[in-house]
């Protein structure tokens, strides 16, 4: 893993759980972007799905953080590719290949 690799990993973490269409597609959303991010499952965790709760005022996974920030679940990470602002929040620098 590379420095800048290390850096979004740290920058981007995805609560899911193993039984969440949701939480796949957000998965596969980063995987195909190539985006390096942190899946803390928590399908057996109720402390950490509390914690969730109480941060983000959601009862639902997936939730995504980007720098400790909350922005929110599924739908929300898809609108922020779409826009291009999940490489701005992530501070990405597109580089041409070649």
């Amino acid at each position: 893993m590379t420095e800048d690799q290390t850096t979004m990993a740290a920058a981007l973490r995805i609560y899911t759980t193993d039984y969440c269409g949701y939480c796949r597609r957000a998965v596969a959303l980063l995987r195909r972007r190539g985006i390096a991010f942190e899946e803390i499952d928590v399908s057996d965790d109720p402390t950490t799905r509390k914690w969730l709760r109480e941060r983000t005022g959601e009862r639902t996974v997936p939730q995504v953080f980007i720098h400790d920030g909350a922005v929110g679940g599924c739908d929300e990470l898809v609108e922020l590719d779409e826009s291009g602002e999940l490489d701005t929040l992530l501070a990405i620098t597109t580089k041409a290949s070649g």
